[in-house]
């Protein structure tokens, strides 16, 4: 009853917020919301199962909304005949270089030959990259850059157009694919951390992870060849079956609906829209709330808690330790990449800007704290209620800072201060929220079992 309660009473708040406010505002929280709790239930997985401390979650969402690019954007064939297929070339012998001095190092006995052969390989192999990679990035952003200056995605719409789909319809299934895509690159991203940073201590882990998501996003702001940087990539396609707004306004069924019961065809074409993206949205965020339940009580689960626990007596015990974290830390993140993949969707644009760790790190370990980690329902309601507050605090902190500087003189130095400071009550709040959860029900709202 407790937990019925609780999701009910974050349904009577969005409500209350569409009564209030307006069904437009309520749904977009309501769609980011549902977001947020899969990106909870991806940090939920390392942290809840395993105990693993990942501060790069803005990393991990980013590279899945770089799969919207590299997946639904449609292919530059100018971009590849200018020299773009240099670049994977390029980036092949960069890895290749890397790959050989590593074996050069495994390889070879300890000694000065083997350190400066594996320089010198190192060096011969960034001369070789760079003389092959930087030529062709020059050259494809160079292509017109007000609106171009990468090399597209991978042409998936036209793959599909060929297979008789029309247009329309191909952009938004190549969605639907983009989705597992992001979730595939965010993993194998983890995996490449895991494999590095997953023998050092949980404190050194966190400093690892949020020094990688920094390079992530770093390298996402000013590769333009890849994603367009700074310039950002817009008019990315919805998935089916979610239609246009201006489409919907075109339609003579549903300007015949809205005048029947009276409804501004304008707002309630972005409504319904919103309410498209809310069942897409909420049917995945039951199949992954579904996969990772069964997960957490099959005897995986178990072993993983276990794990958490006491991970000496679990070794003791023939379990291999460092491949189970690598496990669960590869899974938890491909389920954050998709998480990125769909809000990249529902923004319709790629900005790198955007992923701030405020928002897609600090945040989302609120919503895991507060709802109860370990627990994925407390996850989802973590994930709901803290975007719920986040949103709302700042109009209802702006009211309420009017009315308690309204007795003052205007002229007083503190009333400007104060009305100026809105801003930051909802970080205020957010802390408050926290404390408050941690003193009263350390454990989360819905604590786990």
């Amino acid at each position: 009853m407790k937990n019925f309660s609780l999701f009910a009473g974050v349904t009577i708040l969005f409500i209350i917020a569409g009564f209030l406010q307006s069904w437009n505002v309520a749904l977009d929280m309501l769609v980011v919301g549902l977001v947020s709790a899969v990106t909870a239930l991806g940090v939920n997985m390392q942290w809840g199962y395993a105990g693993l401390f990942n501060v790069g979650v803005m990393g991990f969402t980013a590279l899945g909304g770089l799969a919207m690019v590299l997946i639904a954007t449609p292919l530059r064939p100018s971009a590849w005949a200018s020299g773009g297929w240099l670049i994977p070339i390029g980036l092949a012998i960069g890895a290749a270089a890397i790959a050989l001095a590593i074996l050069v190092w495994n390889k070879m006995p300890k000694g000065r030959a083997r350190g400066l052969t594996m320089i010198a390989v190192l060096v011969v192999g960034f001369i070789a990259y760079r003389a092959v990679f930087d030529p062709a990035v020059s050259a494809v952003e160079a292509i017109n850059p007000a609106s171009a200056g990468n090399i597209g995605g991978l042409g998936l719409a036209r793959l599909l157009q060929h297979l008789g789909l029309s247009q329309e319809t191909a952009l938004e299934l190549s969605v639907w694919v983009a989705w597992p895509v992001g979730g595939v690159i965010a993993a194998g991203a983890a995996w490449l951390v895991a494999k590095t940073a997953l023998g050092l201590r949980s404190d050194y882990l966190a400093i690892a992870t949020l020094g990688i998501a920094e390079i992530i996003i770093t390298v996402l702001k000013n590769e333009d060849w890849l994603d367009r940087g700074v310039k950002n990539v817009i008019g990315l396609p919805r998935p089916w079956p979610v239609p246009l707004e201006v489409n919907l306004q075109q339609s003579h069924a549903f300007l015949a609906f809205c005048q029947s019961w009276g409804l501004n065809p304008v707002t309630f074409s972005s409504i319904t829209v919103k309410l498209g993206y809310v069942a897409i949205f909420l049917a995945i965020l039951a199949l992954v709330l579904t996969l990772a339940e069964l997960a957490l009580k099959s005897p995986w689960g178990r072993m993983m808690r276990a794990i958490r626990d006491n991970e000496d007596a679990s070794e003791a015990m023939g379990k291999d330790v460092k491949r189970r974290h690598l496990q669960v830390f590869v899974l938890g993140s491909a389920v954050i990449g998709i998480a990125g993949a769909m809000m990249t969707t529902y923004s319709g644009q790629f900005v790198p800007t955007t992923f701030q760790p405020l928002r897609w790190t600090f945040l989302i370990w609120v919503m895991v704290i507060v709802g109860g980690s370990g627990n994925n329902w407390g996850a989802v309601l973590g994930g709901l209620l803290i975007w719920f507050l986040w949103v709302e605090v700042e109009p209802l902190g702006d009211m309420l800072m009017h009315l308690i500087t309204d007795p003052m003189p205007a002229a007083w130095p503190l009333k400007a201060h104060l009305l100026n400071s809105t801003q930051h009550m909802r970080l205020m709040t957010m802390g408050l929220i926290l404390l408050l959860v941690l003193r009263f029900s350390p454990r989360g709202l819905i604590p786990e079992k």
